[in-house]
């Protein structure tokens, strides 16, 4: 994407594995983005940091206490790739420090932190971005535009999840320091919910008109990270012989305030082919992502499945054409490039992020509530209303090019 301006903008990344590294990298690559410091807590991190950024002609000087960092007053903003458990502590004490926060994807741990994030934010007026590349993937844009030009009607269910086989990443998680092993080991839940959830939310209107008002979550018994383990690493091996708390397949189910459902789907445990789930249904139609289909009342011939591919080229966002015309970064796809530029055009521009705090606490929050629910026996869990009642009638959010509720073709001419 064209980057406007010509002042740099002053970024650090804290979290320095290897999302934190690919981040680092597509920022490098931005011409008006500088990073004049990097942190981890591991020193073999800190290096490969710098030596990606004196690689690209710069320099950064490294930290292994982010609070350390946070006492630079030459940032803008900082991007966090740390933990899932530590991600809401830096984000707080970077909003206090006077900086945008840019949140790595992942659950909560607790409500209070989610409130902490969102009562920080108001404080300070300082946004707090949950990064969610998903919510830029061309598909889920398209789709988007297709919802709000009414091509569904009305929506009425919806569908996604975080379907992926992760298990070597978790059973060798321990030995390559990744997070997800320490989770999945003590906590059963829904606990990588915004790649689906994210897009879907938008579609939804959540926050701004609609809400999710209660869930309700099950978990299957917990057998595919051990059975891995003992077919790749044999029966004697310490990783065979533990006992996961995470469920293999976590299904959520959430209610929102005008009547919609989202079924929430968790499930990396398993062999399996990668898919997010995605559904949108309406009272006109419905987009299904695992058979890249569409089917729209009155265009599609009856009762029968249109491929998606020409409805993608037909409602492809603008910032989607645009993207592929100057050349689509890598990334997943592309999309980190465009949630990270969609997170530098808001500093740049002094404006609230396209994914605010609100969409942040309560995306991260189903995380502790699909726990609770578990624990419960599935008993219904109340979503709270970070917003504080401001969803009902929420004045839109700022014109942009990355806006995730507005798609204004006149901002790409």
């Amino acid at each position: 994407m064209a980057e406007s301006g010509k002042t740099a903008t002053k970024l650090a990344v804290i979290g320095l594995g290897g999302r934190g590294r690919s981040l680092l990298k597509l920022l490098l690559g931005m011409e008006d983005v500088e990073i004049p410091a990097i942190c981890d807590v591991y020193e073999d991190r800190r290096q490969m940091g710098i030596e990606l950024v004196e690689e690209a002609g710069g320099k950064a000087e490294d930290y292994a206490d982010y609070k350390q960092l946070l006492a630079r007053d030459d940032l803008q903003g900082v991007i966090i790739a740390t933990t899932w458990n530590t991600h809401a502590e830096i984000a707080i004490a970077a909003m206090r420090a006077g900086k945008y926060a840019g949140i790595e994807v992942g659950g909560a741990a607790s409500l209070e932190e989610c409130w902490e994030l969102v009562r920080t934010s108001e404080q300070t007026g300082l946004p707090c971005m949950l990064l969610e590349n998903c919510c830029y993937g061309r598909d889920e844009l398209a789709v988007l535009n297709i919802v709000k030009q009414g091509l569904l009607g009305e929506l009425i269910h919806c569908q996604c999840g975080y379907q992926h086989d992760l298990r070597d990443e978790v059973a060798l998680g321990e030995q390559n320091r990744h997070n997800r092993f320490r989770n999945y080991l003590n906590r059963n839940g829904e606990l990588y919910p915004i790649h689906g959830l994210g897009p879907i939310s938008k579609c939804l209107d959540i926050n701004r008109g609609n809400r999710l008002l209660t869930l309700t979550s099950m978990s299957t018994k917990a057998r595919g990270i051990r059975q891995w383990a003992v077919d790749h690493l044999g029966e004697q091996d310490p990783i065979a012989k533990l006992e996961f708390a995470q469920g293999d397949i976590v299904t959520t189910m959430i209610k929102c305030a005008h009547g919609e459902t989202i079924q929430l789907i968790h499930d990396t445990t398993l062999p399996r082919p990668y898919s997010r789930a995605g559904r949108v249904q309406g009272t006109k139609g419905l987009w299904m992502e695992d058979n890249n289909s569409i089917h729209i009342e009155g265009r599609s011939p009856a009762h029968q499945w249109e491929s998606f591919d020409g409805y993608r080229e037909q409602y492809d966002h603008p910032i989607w054409k645009q993207y592929q015309e100057e050349g689509v970064r890598e990334g997943h796809g592309g999309m980190d490039y465009l949630v990270l530029r969609a997170f530098v055009e808001s500093i740049k521009n002094g404006t609230d992020t396209p994914i605010d705090v609100y969409d942040t606490a309560v995306w991260m929050a189903i995380t502790v509530l699909s726990e609770q629910s578990i624990v419960l026996g599935s008993a219904p869990v109340s979503i709270p209303d970070f917003t504080k009642g401001k969803w009902i009638n929420r004045t839109p959010g700022p014109a942009s090019r990355y806006s995730l509720e507005k798609i204004d073709e006149s901002l790409f001419q």
